[in-house]
C-alpha cells in the first residue's frame, strides 16, 4: 500500500479506529509518545518551553511557549522591528533567573536604554559583533553548542536551508531557546525549524503574529499582541492608544468635508456692460 494510501485510509477511520489508535500510544515507551502527536491536534513537546508572556500566543504553541531544545524561526519584514518588542516578556524572564541574551550579528546596534525599559540590563547583553554571513552562522553554532544560560539571539538572513538543518540538530542538546530571524520573504523557503512565524505591526500598539510551522495542526489567522513599548502607556492618552479609531475618525471628517464641498452651489457672477 502506498504512503497515500495509507494517510487516506488513516484519515478515512471511524471514531472507533481512532480511539483504539490513540490507545496504542499508551503502550509506547513515555519519551516516545511524548515525540509523537496528531496532525489535528496541538504537538506536544519532550523538552522545556520558555512562555512567551502573551496568554494568546502560548495557547497556540506546542507547550505553552517558546520551545528549547530546538530553533525557532522568526520572520519580519525588516530587521530589528518587531523581535525586541515580541521576546522582551521571556527574555526578562531568562534574566531574572541568570541569564544572558547573547546577540549574533545584530544588524543595528542595541539601543540600551530602550532595552533597559523593556526590563533588560545592559550587563545581561552579550553582543557578538560578527559581520559576514559565514561569521554570524559559526559564532551562532558555537553558542549553540556552548549550550549557555539564557537565550541565542541570531541574525541570519542569509542561511542557507543545509545550513539551518545543522543548527538545528545542535540545538536538540542546547537548553536555552535559539531564535533565528530572517527577512519575510524566506517564508516561502523550506526550513528544519520546528517552529517558524512571521511578526509585524499592526496601528493599535500591537503584534501581528502569523504561525507558519508548529508540531500539529496548522494555524489558522493572525494573532493580535498588544506591545506598547516602555513606558509609553502611562503617558498616552486614550485617544492614542487606539490610533486606528482616531485615523477613521480623521478620515470620515475628511470626506464629510468633501461631500459638503461638492454639495455647496457653484458661485454665480455678475457680468455687467
Amino acid at each position: 500500500m502506498s504512503t497515500v494510501h495509507r494517510i487516506e485510509k488513516a484519515l478515512a477511520a471511524s471514531p472507533a479506529e481512532y480511539t483504539s489508535r490513540r490507545a496504542g500510544l499508551a503502550r509506547l515507551a513515555p519519551a516516545v509518545a511524548r515525540a509523537l502527536w496528531w496532525g489535528t491536534e496541538m504537538g506536544t513537546v519532550a523538552h522545556a518551553v520558555v512562555p512567551t508572556g502573551f496568554a494568546s500566543l502560548d495557547a497556540e504553541l506546542p507547550g505553552g511557549g517558546w520551545p528549547c531544545q530546538s530553533l525557532t524561526e522568526l520572520l519580519q519584514p525588516q530587521p530589528s522591528l518587531c523581535e525586541w518588542r515580541l521576546l522582551a516578556p521571556s527574555l526578562k524572564a531568562l534574566v531574572r533567573d541568570g541569564g544572558h541574551i547573547l546577540l549574533v550579528g545584530p544588524p543595528k546596534r542595541p539601543h540600551v536604554p530602550g532595552l533597559v525599559q523593556l526590563g533588560l540590563p545592559a550587563q545581561s547583553l552579550i553582543w557578538f559583533a560578527a559581520d559576514t554571513p559565514s561569521e554570524r552562522l559559526w559564532t551562532t553554532e558555537q553558542l549553540i553548542q556552548a549550550n549557555p544560560r539564557g537565550a541565542i539571539l541570531a541574525w541570519l538572513p542569509q542561511v542557507r536551508p543545509e545550513q539551518l538543518r545543522r543548527l538545528q540538530v545542535h540545538a536538540q542538546s542546547c537548553d536555552c531557546p535559539v531564535f533565528v530571524f530572517r527577512p519575510e520573504l524566506a517564508r516561502r523557503d523550506a526550513s528544519p525549524a520546528p517552529l517558524r512565524l512571521v511578526a509585524s505591526f499592526g496601528v493599535d500598539w500591537e503584534l501581528h503574529i502569523q504561525i507558519l510551522k508548529r508540531q500539529g495542526s496548522p494555524h489558522e489567522g493572525n494573532l493580535r499582541l498588544p506591545c506598547i513599548p516602555g513606558l509609553l502607556a502611562e503617558v498616552l492618552t486614550p485617544h492614542l492608544l487606539r490610533p486606528s479609531q482616531l485615523m477613521s475618525r480623521m478620515e470620515a471628517s475628511h470626506v464629510n468635508a468633501l461631500g459638503s464641498a461638492a454639495a455647496a452651489p457653484a458661485p454665480r457672477h455678475v457680468v455687467s456692460h
